[in-house]
């Protein structure tokens, strides 16, 4: 079983992504970190995060590794655990450049095709572009969305809560910048798949979503 969970930034993709993984027995892969640590290669090393055959030719010698369970999650590169490198800031915004570019895009999305298909009972994966291109035949779609406002504030809540010295209009700031970027780029924007089934989390508690989401997989709803 296939499930994909798509959507913007802060909407509760992966900590939604995690819990249903974890409740239904499936791989949960976070396709977000394989961005993450093909950006954190490229600032290691120097490389330019615009220029889109350096990035494709980075993303293709980035040896990337997932392995551990849901709660526990642990990534790798070239062998080292960057489970907390890939995490920083600037690796979000260098992730959010190069995911712009199709050559990037199109070895990731092969990459996390294997995955999930050779996934024993199956697997949960959230992006931005699971359901429309990465696996558009998913047994399961979901696009979670919120409010800039109320992504806003739990992105700032994770940072603070991290130590990370940010404000909460500077996240707002960064959340609409990636958005924009998201919803406008020409490989793979941000869309809700026409069979995806879109749960706005602004006012709902975790535990509320995950249940609906639940429900819809069991054919409860």
């Amino acid at each position: 079983m296939i499930i994909a969970i798509d959507g913007p930034s802060g909407a509760g993709k992966s900590t939604l992504g995690k819990m249903l993984a974890k409740k239904l027995g499936l791989l949960y892969i976070d396709t977000g970190a394989m961005y993450r640590t093909v950006a954190l290669y490229a600032i290691r090393g120097e490389i330019d995060t615009r220029d889109r055959e350096a990035m494709t030719s980075a993303a293709e010698s980035a040896e990337i590794g997932l392995s551990g369970n849901p709660d526990n999650l642990k990534v790798f590169l070239n062998g080292e655990d960057v489970s907390e490198a890939i995490r920083s800031a600037e690796c979000g915004q260098a992730a959010s450049v190069i995911s712009t570019h199709t050559g990037v895009r199109r070895i990731l999305v092969e990459r996390q095709r294997r995955l999930g298909e050779s996934a024993e009972n199956g697997a949960v994966l959230d992006g931005r572009d699971i359901g429309t291109v990465v696996f558009p035949n998913a047994d399961h779609k979901f696009f979670l969305t919120a409010k800039p406002e109320a992504r806003a504030e739990r992105r700032y809540s994770e940072d603070v809560a991290k130590g990370r010295a940010v404000s909460l209009e500077h996240t707002v700031r960064e959340i609409e910048k990636r958005d924009e970027r998201d919803s406008t780029r020409e490989d793979s924007p941000l869309m809700i798949a026409d069979d995806a089934v879109v749960i706005d989390t602004s006012e709902m508690e975790i535990g509320e979503v995950l249940e609906r989401m639940i429900s819809v997989v069991v054919g409860r709803s």
